[in-house]
């Protein structure tokens, strides 16, 4: 699957629970996203909750921001690099993010970095429309 591809699914699924949760105060909407809620109430939203596994080891995992608004990513690629296609990347540089180099191409790894899925970072930037904080992501829109 595509990053594009991913990325509009997961645009359809955020935005029809944001239906149901319209009447709620944005407090109320972040707190239903937190892992353990989403697991029992949306078990469709990620595949990994049929697993009860989640994405990142930490105690308050919350799902609002599923893919974080500094990663940035091309399908058809940024540049080369040691002629592999920069698929991704991090537009903050986390420390805990890495390059990962496969055969033909650089993704971006972030599978170390919990920023996105903390209640503070998801507060700051908080819009009830997940594209618009998440604009910046695609290269193409």
């Amino acid at each position: 699957m595509s990053y594009a591809s991913w990325f509009e699914e997961h645009a359809k699924k955020h935005t029809k629970i944001m239906k149901k949760l319209e009447n709620r105060s944005d407090d109320e909407v972040i707190e239903y996203f937190t892992y353990e809620n989403m697991v029992k109430n949306e078990p469709d939203f990620c595949p990994l909750y049929a697993k009860n596994k989640k994405c990142h080891d930490m105690d308050e995992l919350n799902c609002y921001l599923c893919a974080c608004s500094n990663f940035r990513f091309d399908d058809a690629g940024f540049k080369k690099i040691d002629g592999k296609s920069l698929k991704s990347y991090c537009s903050i540089g986390s420390k805990d993010g890495r390059q990962l180099k496969g055969k033909d191409a650089v993704h971006q790894d972030c599978s170390k970095c919990t920023v996105p899925h903390k209640k503070s970072f998801i507060k700051k930037g908080f819009k009830r429309d997940w594209l618009l904080i998440m604009k910046e992501v695609r290269k193409d829109l």
